[in-house]
């Protein structure tokens, strides 16, 4: 599973959001219909990351789309984010992007495994999900091979249009 997914619309031009590279970088935050990113650098295994990914996102879409899209969004990066920590050995980086009524989210390790979509098992707790939920809430979803590993991203059309 490489590339974009079908159904995916491919990537926006992003200029550079002057985030910090440390776990505090804000991306910035102009008028409606600007290009607005948010970043972090994740530590390997920081799973204390998660929660305050989900506070920044939660923010940053405060004002810019339908609360059960912007409850999706963090779902989908809670899964794509606990994934990049639990099952690599490497930092993550994490991006968000906003760009009219769009939100893409992408989560970058540098391990060189492609994630795989599986169906989890009934007895197997809480494994196993996290793909399958992107599958199913993300308008579009994919993986893109990063010289030194990948990115995992989903996009959210942020009027609450929902999957197609």
């Amino acid at each position: 599973m490489t590339g974009q997914q079908a159904g995916g619309r491919g990537t926006a031009a992003r200029r550079p959001s002057g985030a910090a590279t440390g776990t505090a970088g804000e991306g910035e935050t102009g008028d409606e219909g600007e290009l607005i990113q948010l970043r972090r650098r994740l530590g390997h295994a920081d799973l204390t990351a998660v929660p305050e990914i989900r506070r920044a996102l939660r923010e940053l879409l405060r004002h810019r789309g339908e609360q059960t899209c912007t409850d999706v969004a963090e779902l989908l990066t809670t899964e794509l984010v606990t994934n990049a920590l639990v099952h690599t050995d490497h930092d993550a980086e994490f991006t968000a992007t906003v760009a009219a009524s769009r939100l893409r989210v992408e989560v970058r390790d540098f391990a060189a495994d492609h994630p795989q979509l599986r169906l989890p098992v009934a007895d197997d707790g809480t494994h196993g999900r996290g793909l399958v939920l992107v599958q199913a809430l993300a308008d579009a979803w994919g993986v893109r091979a990063q010289g030194v590993g990948k990115s995992v991203w989903f996009e959210l059309d942020m009027d609450g249009g929902g999957p197609e």
